[in-house]
């Protein structure tokens, strides 16, 4: 996906993956990570979910990236704060209370960007990418996580010929092969949307699942 794709469905206010209110899943099944207060949790093509503030809330600090400043401006304003700015190597940043948002390219971290993360939160990148972006997304940046780090990630499964993408659809087995190398991946749960999804309705898609996924960086690591 070239960054301009996203640049202009920022501008054009074409966000529909875009939810007023955290996601019932998440708030579902993050306790089952078991984190300790005070954790560091990495949000990757973060937009400017309200997922941040719930994370933020449970006392975790929250690394957020997003390529859009419009995003990024638009979750600060809609909060209520002003954020602190510094630039560096990533990008400019974006911190107020317990949020740090860095407004760059995912694919511009390295290591010491996200040594501090003890989990990652991951409900728009990976379905956000084409197959190819996924591979280099899982190897590049999930790599760089350290050992230990705990995820939980939430894809969507769908007849992909039904339907453009983004959001794609990520079946199991290629989360499975994604991630099976580095991390343990155990299913938490499968669930029928279509029903509530009426944009997939109207395109004709036939069937729709979300599935949640607990994930566990191996010690070994690359």
């Amino acid at each position: 996906m070239d960054p301009d794709f996203w640049h202009q469905r920022w501008r054009e206010g074409r966000i529909g993956f875009h939810q007023d209110r955290p996601l019932p899943l998440l708030l579902e099944h993050w306790p089952a990570l078991a984190l300790a207060p005070g954790s560091q949790v990495f949000v990757p093509l973060a937009g400017k979910s309200r997922d941040l503030a719930w994370l933020a809330a449970q006392g975790h600090r929250v690394l957020g990236v997003e390529l859009s400043p419009l995003a990024v401006a638009q979750f600060f304003a809609e909060h209520g704060s002003t954020p602190q700015v510094h630039d560096s190597r990533y990008g400019r940043h974006y911190r107020a209370g317990d949020i740090e948002l860095i407004c760059g390219d995912v694919f511009g971290l390295d290591a010491e960007a996200l040594a501090g993360c003890a989990a990652v939160y991951d409900r728009a990148a990976l379905i956000a990418l084409p197959p190819a972006l996924r591979r280099r997304y899982v190897g590049e940046v999930h790599a760089l996580l350290p050992a230990g780090c705990r995820g939980l990630l939430i894809t969507l499964e769908y007849p992909q010929h039904e339907k453009h993408g983004p959001p794609f659809a990520v079946p199991e087995a290629e989360v499975r092969d994604l991630y099976g190398r580095d991390w343990g991946v155990a299913t938490l749960q499968r669930q029928n949307i279509l029903a509530q999804e009426s944009r997939f309705v109207a395109d004709g898609v036939s069937a729709l699942d979300t599935v949640v996924y607990r994930l566990a960086r191996r010690d070994g690591g690359h």
